[in-house]
């Protein structure tokens, strides 16, 4: 299982749904998109260091964007980005998460819902 950006929002803020879903989900894998996402969102470098030791503990694999999940990315972005709105980095986390063959648990299902390509698993906090 993959995991959005916002559900590990709403972990980090203490959700206690988000809280039962990322346990659920350990073994878990990130985007590296989503992961720069929660990066630019941290306040100071202890909030950072504390994310990332969580990560460590939990054993998440961060995704790199590679060549494929690249071109698909783009291909989305030429399909997607009139018609629905497609941004950049809901499709590359999209690609990620098709390539690595991978359903994605998210509570932002209305930005994905143009790939029908994709699994998705939707959460609501």
């Amino acid at each position: 299982m993959i995991l959005d950006t916002d559900v590990l929002i709403w972990f980090l803020r203490g959700n206690e749904k988000a809280t039962k879903a990322v346990a659920e989900a350990i073994p878990f894998s990130v985007s590296i998109v989503t992961y720069m996402e929660l990066v630019q969102g941290m306040l100071n470098k202890k909030e950072l260091s504390s994310m990332k030791k969580a990560f460590k503990t939990m054993g998440v694999n961060i995704i790199p964007v590679s060549e494929k999940i690249s071109l698909r990315a783009a291909e989305f972005v030429e399909k997607y980005s009139l018609s629905s709105s497609m941004e950049l980095a809901d499709a590359l986390i999209a690609s990620t998460c098709i390539e690595a063959k991978e359903t994605l648990l998210t509570a932002n299902n209305k930005h994905y819902k143009a790939i029908k390509e994709m699994k998705m698993k939707v959460f609501r906090p």
